[in-house]
């Protein structure tokens, strides 16, 4: 009996052995996943992602932004975690948010497989981010209310005492009309925006809270036309409402379309740095680029020879305006500042 109990007791002294030397041993992390911060919409992101869990094995654990943070949620709980990234991949739908990021020291170098495929204008040139799939600013007027001999081709014409009170665009405040007027202010100078931005308050300019907002005011002909992105003039177009989109100044001597690409990148210190680098060769690809043509958002592909929809143009099929990312981010403080004080009454 006593030979019995001490044959226990070791036992159980080498279980509870055991069960210590577990706790204190450190994770395994697990080599098959990676997380990936999206702000590009979830309706057409998901599916893109699941794809590639399908075919690499690999499990996606995304992280989505809401429509009231925007892109800027992300980005501050990006550089919030930079000491302790949780991250491996960001997509973001601008760049303005993702120069932010590179500033702060959030990202680190990679180039993925078609990277030189990419025009210079849609990626950093040292490969901190790499562009796909873009959205252009577009003007979205409404065929019912004006007629086809006054819809505008350049949105220096929104400033005709035609238009008083009839145009519309997205709080500039956020979104991709941060970029836009951030861009108005680096190729026209502080001046010349700044008198343009003017005159559109002076002929009753409506600021409406998102671009969906601003199109759907256009859809229900409160007004005429609108400043909006490519994949909200796509949702109205599919749906048959009375609009036009108009890819603006497209004239020998005019400025061009402000053309934003999706951006994506690798944060710096990523756990799962290897499946990291194979989801943005999967993102930067034609496959994807196709993929998101075909969607209700009608991205625009950047690399060459995508298969897209008949109505779905490509970057050399229009003018896109000539200004580099860099010049548009030197300038984003003051046209916020300007917008907020001039054009918000604040």
């Amino acid at each position: 009996m006593r030979r019995l109990l001490i044959v226990t007791t070791i036992v159980v002294f080498l279980f509870i052995l055991a069960t210590l030397w577990r706790g204190n041993k450190p994770s395994t992390p697990n080599t098959n996943e990676l997380i990936v911060y999206v702000s590009h919409d979830q309706d057409y992101s998901q599916p893109i992602l699941k794809k590639f869990e399908e075919e690499t094995g690999i499990k996606v654990k995304a992280v989505y932004d809401t429509e009231a943070s925007k892109t800027v949620g992300l980005t501050n709980r990006l550089i919030a975690e930079k000491d302790n990234p949780q991250a491996d991949v960001f997509w973001n739908n601008e760049v303005i948010n993702t120069l932010r990021l590179k500033e702060n020291e959030v990202l680190q170098p990679y180039k993925p497989s078609n990277y030189d495929l990419i025009p210079d204008k849609f990626k950093d040139e040292n490969g901190y981010w790499t562009g796909f799939a873009a959205r252009a600013r577009v003007l979205v007027a409404n065929t019912n209310e004006v007629s086809k001999d006054n819809i505008p081709s350049s949105i220096f014409e929104l400033i005709n005492p035609i238009y008083k009170n009839k145009v519309t665009i997205a709080d500039a405040r956020f979104g991709t009309t941060t970029t836009h007027i951030a861009a108005l202010f680096a190729l026209l100078g502080d001046e010349k925006a700044k008198q343009f931005l003017l005159n559109l308050r002076k002929n009753e300019l409506n600021i409406a809270q998102s671009n969906g907002a601003t199109r759907d005011k256009v859809v229900s002909g409160e007004k005429w036309v609108g400043f909006t992105d490519t994949d909200d003039a796509n949702d109205a177009i599919s749906e048959n409402k009375p609009v036009i989109a108009v890819y603006p100044d497209q004239g020998k001597d005019e400025i061009g379309t402000l053309v934003i690409p999706n951006t994506v990148m690798l944060i710096k210190g990523a756990k799962n740095e290897e499946n990291a680098k194979k989801l943005i060769d999967y993102l930067v690809s034609k496959e994807t680029e196709s993929a998101l043509s075909f969607s209700k958002s009608a991205q625009m592909p950047l690399l060459p020879d995508v298969k897209t929809p008949e109505n779905i143009k490509s970057v050399e099929d229009i003018k896109v305006m000539d200004i580099s990312w860099d010049e548009i981010y030197k300038n984003l403080n003051k046209a916020l500042k300007f917008f907020e004080e001039e054009m918000m009454g604040s």
